[in-house]
């Protein structure tokens, strides 16, 4: 390969890295720092949270919520939303066990069930606009497999030069040798 082509390909494949690098330290990294990352499917949330929008929530001490609130919780074992809470609920046999009646902000209705502290998962940190997209297409069968599948032939694309540039260097010590033997 001649060097132009070379420099171009190292900054190809450079770009392609740093993106890779960086879709894997937002989708997963961060949960290093105890973030849960969440794709944003519906517009109940809006302006707040966009359609397509990860957002990264926080585990919160539920006493500490109060109305205004954007918490993240379980609808069921399947199902999870992020809404504001507009009212806390304290249990009418218990009063320590606390409850919270919840709306989209795009939605005119507050959500039919209350919701029990224990379903709460936490707050929305922050959000990265159309993310979301990306972690749930991967997420999901087949963009696993084209994830995985990118992921390889990235790391192919990353070596290939290293692979001609020996096969080059192989073929000049080739042709030394039988120019020098005759």
């Amino acid at each position: 390969m001649n060097n132009t082509i070379k420099k171009i390909w190292n900054t190809a494949t450079t770009v392609l890295v740093a993106l890779a690098v960086l879709l894997a330290v937002a989708l997963a990294g961060v949960r290093l720092v105890g973030l849960q990352p969440y794709a944003v499917l519906s517009g109940s949330m809006e302006p707040a949270y966009h359609v397509g929008s990860l957002i990264c929530v926080k585990s919160v001490d539920y006493t500490e919520l109060e109305a205004g609130d954007a918490i993240t919780f379980m609808l069921s074992e399947d199902a999870i939303a992020t809404h504001r809470i507009v009212e806390v609920v304290p249990d009418e046999e218990d009063s320590t066990v606390l409850r919270f009646r919840t709306k989209g902000d795009a939605n005119a209705d507050t959500d039919g069930t209350l919701v029990h502290y224990k379903n709460v998962i936490g707050k929305p940190v922050f959000t990265i606009p159309l993310l979301g997209y990306v972690a749930n297409f991967i997420q999901n069968p087949p963009g696993t497999y084209i994830a995985i599948s990118a992921g390889a032939v990235l790391l192919l694309l990353m070596f290939l030069p290293d692979l001609f540039a020996k096969d080059e260097s192989n073929e000049k010590k080739k042709e030394s040798v039988t120019t020098e033997s005759k």
